[in-house]
């Protein structure tokens, strides 16, 4: 496990929340899963329009898994094809009314928020993907253009680094870095 060291004292969760490479073969249950999803539903949303949506495979689903496996990059496949679960997260970027939602993204960020913090209070790691072919991804699950890949997750129970090859094993054992505070937010004063 790598925690966090943290300058300031934060959660507990936020704290054990990792982005590992390495997953155990063992399956995520169908009502973990569940849950973790509701978790992600009761994230705040501009005019509560709850405009993310979810696509995810179970790995013992071998031909929607390796659909989901297909439209990552090639950096991403040797250790994601080993997850339990991939997901894609997906911003629907209109209103019900038709009108652009300039903050689904920031919306869609909000329920993965929700959904890593569920995770990880469950015992589960989740890795965030932003390496995958957004246009073949709309193309293999025939998305609306309403709909806006933003992002893959491989999800899963953490595993033994050791069975990773390089480049990905140096990169799961090295140690874990944040910009400090200070670099991060900047406190505006108002002239006297």
């Amino acid at each position: 496990m790598k925690h966090a060291t943290t300058t300031f004292p934060v959660l507990e969760t936020i704290r054990k929340r990792w982005s590992p490479r390495a997953f155990a073969s063992y399956p995520v249950a169908p009502e973990t899963l569940q849950q973790v999803f509701e978790a992600a539903s009761w994230a705040a949303s501009a005019m509560n329009e709850q405009p993310w949506r979810y696509i995810y495979a179970h790995h013992a689903d071998k031909e929607a898994f390796a659909q989901m496996v297909d439209c990552l990059m090639p950096g991403n496949q040797p250790w994601a094809r080993n997850a339990p679960v991939l997901i894609l997260a997906l911003a629907k970027t209109q209103y019900d009314n038709g009108t652009p939602n300039g903050a689904a993204l920031h919306d869609l960020g909000l329920a993965n928020g929700n959904l890593i913090l569920e995770a990880t209070a469950l015992g589960l790691h989740g890795h965030f993907m932003g390496g995958f072919d957004r246009a073949k991804a709309q193309e293999v699950f025939q998305l609306p253009d309403t709909l806006q890949p933003a992002v893959m997750i491989a999800l899963g129970y953490l595993g033994d680094a050791e069975q990773l090859e390089e480049p990905f094993l140096s990169r799961e054992k090295a140690p874990r870095q944040r910009k400090s505070v200070a670099e991060i937010a900047f406190h505006q004063h108002l002239p006297a």
